[in-house]
């Protein structure tokens, strides 16, 4: 009895740390947000530079630039990106969550435009790597009604995603499974990246 109860008062003690499997950060400190709080000096500008790339003035609409972001995610298998931008995403679709995941699953299939599906085949290519894109992909981009714009920002958010989702992996960065996807993406749908969500400390 004496063993389970110094385990159990262990585990309780260590729960103020477990945000974050390779660095020490408080229990509050989830998902990306953590990792910005440890290093505020790198954190400008990544936000920065989300904001300018889902949240500034686009002709593509918000709604497709975190979807784009939310399926490259979703390839790179990264729990937390994908679930807080599909979250983002659904809240920008009027929360229409079936569509978010269509999309993720089978962009070719799911209910939306052309020029959508051919902007998420060229973000699939990115994730696979800068030397898959091919004349083809970017021909079909250009058919399908894109801007050189809004075929560079499709690969350059794309490849942000790499780097955000590496960024989080790669440190074990970490959130519980709860509504609080539910609670951020409603609030960067309405704020931005660059207002705190100080509830939860997650961006």
């Amino acid at each position: 009895m004496k063993i389970l109860l110094h385990a159990f008062l262990i585990s309780c003690a260590c729960t103020a740390y477990i945000s974050c499997m390779y660095l020490n950060l408080p229990a509050d400190h989830y998902g990306i947000g953590g990792l910005f709080r440890f290093s505020p000096k790198s954190a400008q500008p990544l936000r920065q530079l989300a904001e300018i790339l889902l949240h500034d003035a686009s002709t593509l609409s918000r709604a497709d630039r975190e979807l784009i972001a939310s399926y490259v995610s979703y390839l790179n298998k990264c729990h937390f990106c994908c679930n807080s931008h599909s979250a983002i995403a659904t809240a920008l679709l009027h929360n229409d969550a079936a569509l978010v995941e269509a999309i993720k699953q089978n962009p070719e299939s799911a209910p939306i435009s052309e020029k959508l599906k051919a902007l998420l085949a060229l973000a699939h290519a990115v994730q696979q790597g800068g030397n898959t894109v091919t004349p083809e992909i970017i021909a079909r981009t250009r058919a399908a009604g894109a801007t050189d714009q809004e075929i560079h920002d499709t690969v350059l958010i794309a490849a942000a995603f790499c780097l955000f989702n590496r960024y989080v992996d790669g440190l074990g960065a970490w959130i519980p499974e709860n509504d609080i996807y539910t609670e951020i993406g409603t609030h960067i749908a309405e704020y931005g990246y660059l207002k705190e969500y100080t509830k939860c400390l997650i961006y």
